[in-house]
């Protein structure tokens, strides 16, 4: 009796990928099979988005970031586009952190194009030279040279297409050398793969691409990963499958047991794509909160807007207002945050009293019943906002922050809560939530408040009439 293969994650954990309706992919696959080799599902779907383009035939992505752990084959990702590009007539650079890796690629790549039936000295050529190595097709004039980087390599040389392997390693100093080798393409692309960094790493610019194109922050980028967000026991076999797309093909639970060992973060890192933070900040700095701070009461103008938010375990409920003041700013309180044990009549009590124009409730486990409840009572139909809306919401608050146009008196519990935040990525087209870095502290709290903020901002408050005889 044989039992039918159990496959890995197919799809990324989390990815950003813009709209696109053309892909050159399947190019690209025809070519790389004529080596006898077949893509896995997963590689199929991460190089689709990678060579989509637009009408006009250039890159959606011009520049694409994957991270996959070790021994899932993410370079014949790369292989599969470089072979492309050699058929192209294109230019590439192939960039490693280790001599060793740069020339491994350099062999395989060989190799396939003698699988695919070409012979060197007739078909194309290569140099063989350690840390300089190339290949050239004969019949398009492709050409690809492989380096190991360095703060100076490639400067004064141009690519159409540029690899970055091994990209937890690319420090700020590469990529300005780098980058602008194919700025002169008429259409560049440029791909990074790697691991989330570990301790000794020396790279930031991986790191700082991702966080940059999760939260939208990069234009004309791309990004996909298997990850875990929290550390994991390293013999949760659930989570292998979660984060090893190959799991099933090349890769199986055996091999992952011969690796077990005593370093739990390092399995974490390496095995299941988690990404630390070691030296973590909140998204929103004491200094910055501080900063909005008011010692008095401003005068407020207009009247309240309510946000509401269940937290995420559904263990408690959070209530907080905002309103204008008569310089302009709005200016936002925490009422409260209680455990859902003790009901909603709190909340029906305050907004039966207080001079409020909209509420807004999210965090589906409450949110139907207590709008039910303020219905009963006589109260306005509150707001139930769309994905859309609680992305814009949590921009708009961090505009409003570094804007310097939301101000606050400092409570404790509401400051403890900003303070120590993180961002966390919602959908798949940058946009962002937060999450509490603290164990014992909901985040429901801070989100109440931006989404108070957000309601009085989509307000405008009303002009009186003038009328002229």
């Amino acid at each position: 009796m044989t039992t039918e293969a159990r496959f890995g994650n197919q799809h990324p954990t989390q990815s950003v990928i813009l709209p696109y309706e053309h892909s050159l992919c399947q190019k690209a696959i025809d070519y790389y099979e004529k080596t006898g080799l077949k893509c896995y599902e997963w590689q199929l779907k991460l190089i689709e988005p990678i060579m989509a383009v637009d009408d006009e035939g250039l890159w959606i992505h011009q520049k694409y970031g994957f991270s996959i752990p070790r021994r899932n084959g993410k370079t014949e990702i790369v292989y599969i586009v470089e072979l492309w590009a050699l058929e192209e007539g294109l230019s590439i650079l192939h960039t490693a952190h280790r001599i060793s890796t740069s020339h491994a690629s350099f062999e395989k790549l060989k190799k396939y194009l003698e699988d695919m039936g070409y012979v060197e000295g007739e078909d194309f050529n290569s140099i063989k030279a350690k840390g300089q190595e190339r290949l050239e097709l004969y019949k398009t004039g492709g050409v690809i040279q492989f380096r190991t980087r360095t703060s100076s390599g490639g400067l004064g040389e141009g690519f159409d297409l540029l690899v970055i392997d091994e990209a937890q390693e690319y420090t700020t100093e590469q990529e300005s050398a780098l980058k602008y080798t194919v700025t002169d393409s008429a259409n560049p692309l440029t791909i990074m793969c790697g691991t989330p960094p570990t301790p000794v790493s020396s790279g930031t610019v991986f790191t700082n691409y991702r966080e940059n194109t999760l939260f939208g922050k990069s234009k004309y980028s791309g990004w996909a990963e298997w990850s875990v967000e929290e550390t994991k026991n390293i013999h949760d076999v659930e989570a292998w499958y979660n984060s090893n797309p190959s799991m099933g093909y090349h890769l199986n639970e055996r091999k992952i047991e011969a690796e077990l060992g005593e370093d739990e973060l390092d399995h974490n890192v390496q095995r299941l794509g988690y990404w630390p933070k070691y030296n973590q900040k909140s998204a929103i700095s004491g200094d910055e909160w501080k900063g909005l701070k008011v010692n008095a009461l401003p005068v407020l103008k207009g009247p309240l807007f309510v946000g509401i938010k269940y937290g995420n375990d559904g263990s408690n409920v959070s209530m907080s207002i905002a309103v204008r003041t008569l310089s302009g700013k709005i200016f936002i309180e925490a009422i409260d945050c209680q455990s859902v044990r003790n009901g909603n009549q709190w909340i029906i009590n305050f907004l039966k009293r207080a001079n409020v124009t909209d509420v807004v409730i999210d965090g589906a486990g409450g949110q139907s019943v207590l709008s039910s409840e303020m219905k009963d009572f006589g109260l306005r139909e509150p707001i139930s906002p769309r994905v859309s809306e609680i992305i814009a919401a949590n921009t708009s608050w961090e505009q409003g922050i570094f804007q310097r146009t939301i101000c606050h008196k400092d409570q404790p519990s509401l400051t403890t809560v900003v303070t120590n935040c993180d961002k966390r990525n919602i959908g798949t087209n940058g946009g962002f939530g937060y999450k509490s870095q603290l164990d014992d502290m909901d985040i429901s709290l801070m989100d109440s408040a931006l989404l108070a903020h957000w309601a009085c901002i989509n307000t405008k408050p009303k002009k009186k009439q003038q009328i002229r005889y």
